[in-house]
């Protein structure tokens, strides 16, 4: 038996990166033999053997050595391994495009062999804000864009893993970029196919797309995956917007709560994304106006957040977006109304009960002379 460190692990080790997934490649072994060997691993996949051990995948080669397991990877600067004494096994140009800061594709055939390389493209593109698309590798990732079928089969949860990793990467946008400039946004990302033609709102607000606005958001939150993604949706609403009202985008908040949740939802992401994707397209607009709202209103959106934890992911996404930071009034309000409690003779009144504790608690933010 065989074993070997295979692709993003030794890639980020010789980048000097921290290594945060240990993906392994078998060879000469049976899934008998190999769960002889370890018999506290677990199988998780059918079609290819695949193991998980301690956190570490392994999965068994179908390909006869290493050097032709590499030959079938996705990006020369993936297809690296080392053996159990720490040797290198590198495609010949992976160390130079290492060095050189470029993704470039192993084979065209090897794209088509699993059509999901496209959006690990953009999630790479994304996570090395740096690395620069080999000329080869964009004629690629176009031909798979006029090919939505090939797409479509790819399943929603490898897709939407992807979108994470993308989200967490230092320059997020970069993921939107790739996919737009190869036209790969239809199935999965079908809302934002025309982003790139719609002004982002009147001047002299934005001069810019809606998908550059995006971008610009989205990079503002980089570091944290769910304010990245709360980014991304809180806008999502002006792409339905008609063309004749162009460059408006009226009620576009509205509309982009369904959009955020469908979205969301079709690539099988998080609860707790679908949630505040709904959140950051339906409230991000009176968010922006948080010092003008009455404290009715205000009590509203607070509860609506539900958390002191959303309340600052909402208003981080606030400040992104328009450059106002209320997140410590919002703070202060929170804790203002979290400490206003019922009269006992109202606790079983029904909906007469939150009425009454709704105008307690925005008594409680009325300023006292």
């Amino acid at each position: 038996m065989r074993i070997y460190l295979v692709g993003g692990a030794v890639r980020d080790e010789l980048l000097g990166r921290p290594v945060k997934d240990r993906d392994y490649v078998v060879f000469e072994a049976d899934e008998e033999s190999f769960k002889k060997r370890f018999p506290q691993a677990k199988k998780v996949g059918n079609k290819i053997p695949v193991f998980i051990l301690r956190d570490a995948q392994y999965t068994l080669s179908r390909f006869k050595n290493i050097e032709e397991d590499l030959e079938y990877r996705d990006l020369t600067i993936n297809s690296l391994a080392r053996d159990e004494t720490g040797k290198l096994i590198a495609h010949p140009l992976a160390l130079a495009d290492l060095k050189q800061k470029i993704l470039r594709p192993i084979s065209r055939e090897n794209f088509y062999a699993d059509p999901l390389r496209v959006f690990r493209v953009g999630r790479f593109a994304a996570i090395f804000k740096d690395f620069t698309l080999h000329p080869s590798l964009k004629p690629i990732l176009k031909e798979l864009g006029q090919r939505p079928d090939l797409l479509q089969k790819i399943s929603p949860e490898r897709v939407g893993q992807e979108f994470l990793k993308a989200l967490a990467g230092e320059k997020p946008s970069r993921f939107l970029q790739v996919l737009d400039e190869c036209a790969c946004f239809v199935p999965w990302f079908e809302e934002l196919a025309c982003a790139s033609k719609i002004p982002a709102g009147p001047k002299p607000h934005h001069n810019e797309s809606l998908l550059e606005h995006l971008g610009q958001v989205m990079d503002k939150l980089s570091g944290d995956a769910l304010l990245v993604w709360m980014g991304l949706a809180h806008d999502l609403g002006k792409t339905i917007t008609p063309r004749s009202n162009w460059p408006r985008h009226l009620n576009h908040d509205k509309l982009g709560e369904t959009l955020a949740k469908n979205l969301a939802t079709r690539l099988k992401l998080p609860k707790k994304f679908v949630f505040a994707g709904q959140i950051a397209a339906r409230w991000h607009m009176v968010g922006g106006l948080y010092d003008q709202l009455r404290p009715g209103t205000k009590v509203d959106l607070l509860n609506k957040l539900g958390s002191s934890d959303m309340i600052k992911y909402f208003f981080t996404l606030v400040r992104a977006d328009n450059e106002l930071d209320f997140l410590p009034r919002a703070q202060k309000d929170w804790q203002k109304i979290k400490s206003v409690h019922l009269p006992p003779n109202f606790h079983y009144n029904g909906p007469k009960a939150g009425e009454m504790l709704r105008m307690l608690q925005a008594q409680r933010l009325v300023p006292r002379t």
